[in-house]
Order: structure tokens, then C-alpha cells, then sequence
């Protein structure tokens, strides 16, 4: 029964066989002594406590324990107290293989009645995951060779471990083990195998049981009927689960509760049925069944995964009034769905709000906040996290450094990841293969290809094999740099290792002969997909497609639309939005507008950006008012204009002179909830000044017709015009502070640096703080070498009470550092840290100047060959 498990985990071994033949029957006589010496002292009261015993517990081997609980073998619960005491107290390395090599001695003693016992305390303390399970029961077979067969209770006992851990098809080996053995099953023993085999969806084999029960001549009860009703869930069958609860509840002796109610409307989650989930949350209450902390967590849960943030919180709330209280897990089910919001600092106020209530984060409470953090760009905050989890004893595991390492490779910064991986390495963890597919995803993308394909190589030192998306990066890359020739043989190496590419590597494949306008062989890939039956999606056509749009062959990419068809592959939306932005690019908005009516005709809504390309159309023939209703009109259609659709028709406004509508537009575009950019600040800044809005004073105008990509007028602008637009801005409902920093921009770029610091300055004076404008007048001093004026600028900003940035203060720091200023460098780290609210300090300052140090290629590559060697360097190895 055991050995198709065991060999999944690789391993056959006979723990009493391997003790027989690496201990030999000798003993020292410093271990009898020490066996002597524990025996007495475990005689005495409240002997757990006792000093001289504690310092003895570092060197009691699993054999010298055997031996001690041999001693006291007419004492059972003695021996049974002192092998829990020596698993827990000694330092002797007593995790799951030493724990069972020591019950291997009890048994090869004959000391049944001890080694049951240890088996109860073995299933409840060691077995939190299927790999542990499976190890003692291999320990169990190998037990078995020697006389020892397990007893009813650690039978019983080992089927609930089992139920907990959702492995049914064991559940129900061992119950044939258990009737082999000539046991009969009480009804427990029943639940728990119904129970399990329901957790992996084997309602059919469950039913058998439950026939088997009532054949029995026992009653059904709520713990078996739930089971059932779970198992019916787990299979997407709603309607059978709802006939169970159905007969639950017309029962006389039992009734759903509120375990029943909350798999149901778990169920009902999982096929996004929110408002019936809702409503028998209701009809529970109603019926005096409470719902429970998991009920609330399942609806929490499914409004998270909906991007339903606001009703999840007002749900909490709710959940608070009538007095049930979050546990850890629905604390970390909110905060990852803040955090997939961009809610940030709202996760991080209700990371905080758990710790206030008592209620300590786990492991994955605090990869969820640490992987907001870093998708966020903040690397910082998530070192500090990384920090507190090693203060508070909450060891981080692979998945922790997994999440900031991906974050420094989205920020750039690749070589800092490389090197967090020694820390890995240090902890005692195994890099994954996850681990090495980030490093050579960020390389890549930071393109430096040959750093990554040294990180390929090193895969094999830890035993791991690439697979697809090992691979991807690297073809990506060179399709990208317009060699797919060279992609192609990477291809050919993934297959040659028997690694078949997925529809992505193909697809960056194709878009990389698109690119070099080798459409045939692109278009043979695309076949051999079709003929592999790898083609799911659109996205591989998407770049045919695109290409005869911008060569203006609409027509052929028109035809690419019937083999799509032909294959089964349905355009989606945006290859409807390439065909229409091709048409409307070669003047053809006509045909443009009935593409975009055949898309609604044959079902395929058009989005935001479909709606877009075709104002866009329409403003570049001039046709600004038509273009101007069909914006209007896109919230009744369902569709939401973007910034992107703003820009569009106010900079089409802009160039036709029509610059009072523009601001009109703007005002409506904030009203709607769309937040202004850059481009149109920049046009209507432009466009402002140019018009001579401001009081009569005249600029020196610009031949090109295009207002918005004029530079003249910011050279020509001074406080005064600053003060007027951002009163129009203003009046409009802008932001004030994005306006400045577009502006400040532009006059740097325009060489008109004084008139940008003065800005900023009275900007800062007045209550508002331009981050983006004050970044780039801080560059612009590193860039002049002007550090006094940088540092004194910096002085400013904190006398105004606001605080730089991180990327600020590193980008000074780095500068300080280079030009030998080390003394005034770590006066700004430690200034970074006390006005960026880091509250322990000392704990996050190593990080910090982790990340500011300046790490050369040659010294990565140095540091993956150490990570090499101390993970291949031999360790000692404890028996």
C-alpha cells in the first residue's frame, strides 16, 4: 500500500535497518553515564524543569533516549512524558526522521505500549503537510517487518490526519489496511474517510461508504451530510449539493450548520454567484445559524477576487458589528485585495490593525503585504517587513524572498536580486526554480542576457532543471533586438530537453519576425501552432495582423480574420482595435467605422482604447465634434473614456484654436473621475500660453501648426504665467501639483533652471509638493555636479515639511558616494530612514545600504559562483 508513495518521495529506507547497521550495540561510558544521570533525574517531581536536566537535554541521542525510556518501560506515561519532553527540549536535531528512528528503537525494544503512544504524538504533531505523513507511514511499513502493526486508535487517528490533509485515495487504502488487519470501523473512522474522499471530489466512492453506514445500522448526521455537500461543491455540482442540504434541513435530528452554510455559499462563490451567496447568508441568519468568521472570509474572499474592495470592507464592518471577529487568514485575504487594488497604504494600516487586535501574521500574511509592496516599486517598506518577520522568530521561507527579489527586478535593479540570493542561501533555503526564472526574466529585461544565461547554468547546482519559462526570457530578448534567427536555436535547445514552448514562446517568436518583416515564416509558425493545437488565444494572430495594418494591407489583415474563424479562434477585442487603427492610419475612416459596427454585430464589445483609435480617427480628418459625441456617448455604452481618450480630443481642440473648449473638456474629464496626464498639461500649457490668455502679454510665436509640441513657450515663461494657469487649471478642478510638475519639467528642459527652483519653492511655501518636479530639479543638479545646491535644495524641501523621495535620497547618496563624500552619504541614509517613518531603524539600515550600493557585472558573476560553492560545500550531517 505504502511503497507508491514512498517512491514518489524517492526514498525506501528502513529506519531500524540503518540504525542496526550505523549504531553498533556499544555504548560509551560518557553516554551511560548520562543515560544513568537522566533516568534519576526524570524520577523527580517537576523533573521538565530541572536545570542539570536541561543541560543535559543538547546531548541526548535518539539511542540514549531509547535507552532511557527502556529503563522506565513499567512506567508508560513516563516514557511517554519524556519522549515529548526530549523531541521538544534537546537540541539534537529531533525533527521528523530523528523523531522516528527514536519510536524505531522503542519498537526494536519491544516497547508497544510507549510506541503507540509516540505514533498519537507523532499523527498530532509532526504531520502538518502530505510529505510528513507519508514519511511515517513509510515508517510505518518498515515497522510492520518487524511485528509491529498499528492499533485501532493510531488506525483511527492516522484517517483524521489524513481528512485534514485532503488525501482521500490514501484515506481509503488504509481503510483496506484496517480491514485486512481485522478491524472493525466505528462510525468516526467512516466520517473521516467519507470526509476525505469528499475533499479530492470522490463523491462516488463517498456514497459507497455512506451505503455501507446505513447497512451498518447507522443514523446520517450533519458531519456526513456536510462532507457530502462539500464533495458535491468540489465538483461544480450545485444541484446535487443543494438536494443534500435541502434533506438536511427537513430533517428532525439534524440540521445544516454553519459549516454546512458556509461550503454552500463557497460554492456559489466559485461560480460567481455572489448575490445568492449573499442571500443565503440571510436566509442562514435567519434560520438562527450565525454566520462564522469562515462564512464572512468565503464572501470576503470572492468579493476580492471581483476587484470588489469597497463592499469587502463594508462587509468587515459588518462582520465586526455583530461581534465576529477576523482571524489571521481574513486579514490576509483583505490586505492581498487591497493590495491587487493599489491600496497600499490601506493594506499596511490594516496590517498594523491586526497586530493591535492581538492576532500575529503568518508567513503568508506577510508575503502578501511584502509582494504589495514590492508590485508597488517599494522596496523599502518590504525590507523593513523582511526584517520584522526575522525579529519576531516568523521565518521567512523561498516564496518571501521570491516576492522581493521580483520586485528589485521590476525596478531594475537585477544585480541587488543576485545578490539577496546569498541570503537565501544562508537561511538555510533551497532557491527554487521560480527563483532562478526571475533572475533570468529581470537580466534579460534589463538586457544583459549573457548575466542571465550564467544564472541558466547555475540551475544545475541546485539540482533544478529549466523549463518553459526558464527559456521564454531569452527568446523574447532576441526577437526584441530583431534576431529571431538566433531565438529560433533557443527553440530548438528547449526541445532538444524535451521542453515543448508554450503558446508565449511562440507567440514572441512571431512577433519577432513581424518585426523584420519575414512575415511567411512568421505565418509558417503560426500553422505549425495550428497543427500542434497549442492555439488558444488571438495574441499570436494579433501580431500578423498588426503588421499588414501598419504596412497598410489592411485588406490582408482582414483575411486573417477568416482564418481565425476557420480554426476556431475567435478576434478578440483587440484585434478588432489593430484592423480599425490600421484603417483609420491609411485615411480610410470610413471603412473604419463599419469595422467598428461589424465588431458589435458579431458580439465583440469594443473597450476603451477600440473607442479611442476611432476619435482618433475621426480628429485627425478634422471631424472634432463628431469625434467630441461619441465620447460623450461611451458611459451609456458601458465604456468609460480614459486619460488616453481625453488626450485625444483636448489636444485635437488645442491645435484647432479651440482652447476654451479644451479647458471645458478638462473640466468634465475630472468630474467623470479621469485624473488629467502630462500630455494634456502639456498641451493646454502650451496652448495657454501661446493664445495670449494671459493678460495681453505677447510670446514670440512658433511657425508649427501643432501648438502642443511647442517648446518656445516655456522659454518664455516666468512665475507670473505660472500663477495665471494654475488658477485656470484650478478653476477647471486640476491638480495643481501635477501641473507643476509638467511644468518644472519643461523648464529644465528649456535651460530655465532658476525660474523651476523658484517655482517649486513658492509651490512648497503654499502647502503643495510637486515629488515629480522636485526629482527632476535634484537630477538636474547631480547632472551639473552642483551637490551644495542639491544637498541645500534637499534642507528645503524637509523645512517645508515634506520629505524626498527614496529615489531622491539614493540618487544623491549614489552621487556623494562617487565623488568621496562618504561622511555626508550616510548622514542622507540615515535621514532617508527617519523621515520615511522606518521605525527600526538599525534592523532596516543594512538593507538600505544594500540597495544603494552600486554592484558591477563582474562582481554578480563573482557572487553566483560563491552562492555555487557554499551551497555544494559539504555539511556536517547528524545521525
Amino acid at each position: 500500500m505504502m511503497l507508491l508513495h514512498k517512491n514518489k518521495l524517492g526514498f525506501r529506507v528502513s529506519f531500524l535497518s540503518s540504525f542496526i547497521q550505523t549504531h553498533p550495540q556499544t555504548i560509551t561510558y560518557a553516554a551511560t553515564s548520562r543515560v544513568s544521570r537522566v533516568s534519576d533525574l526524570i524520577n523527580q517531581p517537576n523533573w521538565e524543569n530541572n536545570q542539570l536536566l536541561n543541560s543535559l537535554a543538547s546531548h541526548i541521542t535518539p539511542y540514549e533516549a531509547s535507552k532511557i525510556i527502556h529503563l522506565h518501560s513499567s512506567n508508560i506515561q513516563l516514557g511517554l512524558r519524556f519522549f515529548k519532553w526530549v523531541s521538544n527540549q534537546s537540541t539534537y536535531c529531533y525533527d521528523l526522521d530523528a523523531r522516528i528512528l527514536l519510536l524505531s528503537l522503542l519498537v526494536s525494544s519491544n516497547l508497544f505500549g510507549i510506541s503507540y503512544k509516540a505514533i498519537m504524538i507523532l499523527l498530532k504533531d509532526c504531520c502538518n503537510g502530505e510529505t510528513q505523513i507519508l514519511k511515517l507511514m513509510g515508517a510505518f511499513d518498515d515497522l510492520r517487518r518487524f511485528g509491529f502493526c498499528l492499533n485501532y486508535p493510531c488506525y483511527s487517528a492516522l484517517l483524521m490526519s489524513l481528512a485534514k490533509l485532503d488525501m482521500g485515495l490514501l484515506a481509503f487504502l488504509v481503510y483496506r489496511r484496517m480491514v485486512d488487519d481485522g478491524f472493525v470501523l466505528g462510525l468516526i473512522d467512516y466520517r473521516s474517510i467519507i470526509n476525505a474522499l469528499c475533499k479530492n471530489g470522490f463523491v462516488k466512492a463517498a456514497e459507497m461508504f455512506l451505503c455501507r453506514i446505513l447497512e451498518l445500522g447507522y443514523d446520517l448526521d450533519s458531519h456526513i451530510c456536510t462532507s457530502l455537500v462539500m464533495g458535491y461543491c468540489r465538483e461544480n455540482n450545485l444541484q446535487d449539493a443543494f438536494r443534500v442540504f435541502d434533506k438536511m434541513s427537513k430533517s428532525d435530528g439534524f440540521g445544516p450548520n454553519c459549516v454546512t452554510y458556509s461550503i454552500l455559499i463557497y460554492g456559489l462563490c466559485q461560480q460567481g454567484k455572489l448575490d445568492e451567496a449573499f442571500c443565503l447568508k440571510e436566509k442562514m441568519s435567519e434560520k438562527g445559524c450565525l454566520p462564522s468568521t469562515r462564512t464572512y472570509t468565503v464572501l470576503l474572499k470572492a468579493l476580492c477576487d471581483f476587484r470588489l474592495i469597497d463592499k469587502a470592507l463594508s462587509l468587515v464592518n459588518e462582520m465586526l458589528a455583530k461581534g465576529c471577529k477576523p482571524n489571521v487568514h481574513t486579514y490576509t485575504i483583505l490586505i492581498d485585495g487591497l493590495c491587487r487594488d493599489g491600496k497600499i497604504e490601506e493594506a499596511n494600516g490594516l496590517f498594523k490593525d491586526m497586530l493591535k487586535s492581538g492576532i500575529f501574521p503568518g508567513t503568508v500574511t506577510f508575503n502578501t503585504l511584502i509582494n504589495g509592496y514590492c508590485k508597488n516599486g517599494r522596496i523599502v517598506p518590504a525590507f523593513e517587513l523582511l526584517s520584522v518577520m526575522e525579529r519576531r522568530n516568523c521565518k521567512p521561507n523561498i516564496r518571501t524572498y521570491n516576492e522581493i527579489m521580483d520586485g528589485l527586478c521590476r525596478a531594475g535593479k537585477s544585480h541587488k536580486a543576485m545578490f539577496l540570493l546569498k541570503r537565501v542561501v544562508d537561511n538555510g533555503l533551497l532557491p527554487t526554480r521560480v527563483t532562478y526564472n526571475i533572475l533570468i526574466d529581470g537580466f534579460c529585461k534589463e538586457n544583459q542576457p549573457g548575466i542571465a544565461d550564467r544564472v541558466l547554468e547555475a540551475m544545475n547546482t541546485f539540482g533544478l532543471e529549466p523549463d518553459v519559462f526558464s527559456f521564454t526570457p531569452f527568446i523574447d530578448w532576441l526577437c526584441k533586438q530583431g534576431r529571431p534567427e538566433q531565438a529560433s536555436s533557443i527553440l530548438g535547445i528547449m526541445i532538444k530537453k524535451g521542453i515543448f514552448p508554450d503558446e508565449v514562446t511562440f507567440s514572441a517568436l512571431i512577433d519577432g519576425y513581424c518585426k523584420i518583416g519575414e512575415i511567411g515564416t512568421a505565418s509558417v509558425i503560426l500553422e505549425r501552432m495550428m497543427e500542434n493545437r497549442i492555439l488558444t488565444t488571438s495574441h499570436a494572430f494579433n501580431s500578423l495582423v498588426d503588421v499588414f495594418s501598419r504596412d497598410k494591407e489592411v485588406h490582408e489583415g482582414q483575411a486573417m480574420l477568416g482564418n481565425m474563424l476557420k480554426h476556431g479562434i475567435l478576434p478578440s477585442v483587440v484585434t478588432y482595435t489593430i484592423l480599425i487603427n490600421g484603417l483609420c492610419q491609411a485615411g480610410d475612416v470610413a471603412d473604419a467605422l463599419k469595422m467598428f459596427e461589424l465588431m458589435k454585430q458579431v458580439g465583440c464589445s469594443p473597450n476603451v482604447y477600440t473607442y479611442t483609435v476611432v476619435i482618433k480617427g475621426l480628429c485627425q480628418i478634422g471631424r472634432i465634434e463628431e469625434a467630441e459625441m461619441l465620447l460623450f456617448c461611451m458611459p451609456d455604452l458601458g465604456v468609460s473614456p480614459n486619460h488616453i481618450t481625453y488626450t485625444v480630443v483636448i489636444k485635437a481642440l488645442v491645435n484647432a484654436r479651440k482652447l476654451e473648449r479644451a479647458f471645458e473638456l478638462l473640466s468634465t474629464m475630472i468630474q467623470n473621475g479621469c485624473q488629467p496626464n502630462s500630455r494634456i498639461y502639456s498641451a493646454l500649457l502650451a496652448g495657454f500660453v501661446q493664445s495670449n490668455i494671459t493678460n495681453g502679454v505677447t510670446l514670440h510665436s512658433t511657425s508649427d501648426e501643432k501648438i502642443c509640441t511647442s517648446t518656445d513657450a516655456f522659454r518664455e515663461m516666468d512665475q507670473e504665467h505660472a500663477l495665471k494657469i494654475e488658477e485656470k487649471i484650478k478653476s477647471c478642478g486640476g491638480s495643481a501639483i501635477e501641473l507643476y510638475n509638467i511644468l518644472v519639467k519643461s523648464l529644465c528642459k528649456a535651460g530655465k533652471l532658476a525660474e523651476a527652483d523658484h517655482i517649486t519653492r513658492d509651490v512648497m511655501s503654499r502647502g503643495l509638493f510637486p515629488e515629480k518636479a522636485v526629482e527632476c530639479i535634484i537630477n538636474y543638479y547631480i547632472k551639473e555636479h552642483l551637490h551644495e545646491y542639491c544637498l541645500s535644495y534637499m534642507e528645503t524641501i524637509l523645512s517645508f515639511g515634506f520629505v524626498p523621495s527614496v529615489s531622491c535620497y539614493c540618487s544623491v547618496i549614489h552621487y556623494l558616494h562617487n565623488a568621496d563624500k562618504v561622511e555626508q552619504a550616510q548622514e542622507l541614509i540615515s535621514d532617508l530612514l527617519k523621515y520615511n517613518g522606518i521605525e527600526e531603524i538599525d534592523a532596516v539600515l543594512p538593507y538600505v545600504e544594500f540597495l544603494i550600493k552600486e554592484e558591477r557585472t563582474d562582481q554578480c558573476l563573482d557572487f553566483l559562483k560563491l552562492v555555487e560553492q557554499v551551497h555544494s560545500r559539504e555539511r556536517p550531517c547528524v545521525l
